[in-house]
């Protein structure tokens, strides 16, 4: 049956989401917002598969991470930009030029994160 969805906002020490579709078991839907000069967590999903496009700002995607803890491959993409993240495949987003805002829509397994480095010493 269809219906209209709440959406809910979830502050984040790097900005918001706003979670606009959570269809259980299907996939969820979000606007992630980064203020200026934060980044998420360099992470992982051992079975989430998510898609991502920048509608705001310019957005850093570093991919993978080397033996020093760098990563292995930089992104760089304003408006448009889109980025596909396979399960296993370590990531992070960063806001390096102004505040960024790109939607995300990743199948359902909402805890499914490993964090590997975190600015505000999250572990979960």
């Amino acid at each position: 049956m269809s219906s209209v969805i709440e959406p809910r906002v979830i502050k984040k020490p790097w900005g918001r989401e706003e979670i606009w579709g959570d269809i259980k078991g299907v996939c969820i839907g979000k606007t992630i917002h980064i203020d200026l000069g934060h980044r998420l967590s360099r992470q992982y999903h051992e079975k989430k598969e998510e898609v991502i496009c920048v509608v705001r700002g310019v957005l850093r995607v570093e991919v993978g991470q080397d033996k020093e803890g760098r990563p292995e491959k930089v992104y760089t993409g304003g408006p448009g930009f889109t980025y596909h993240v396979t399960p296993g495949t370590i990531h992070r987003f960063c806001s390096n030029d102004g505040d960024v805002a790109l939607v995300e829509i990743s199948t359902y397994y909402p805890n499914d994160v490993v964090r590997l480095e975190d600015d505000y010493n999250r572990s979960e």
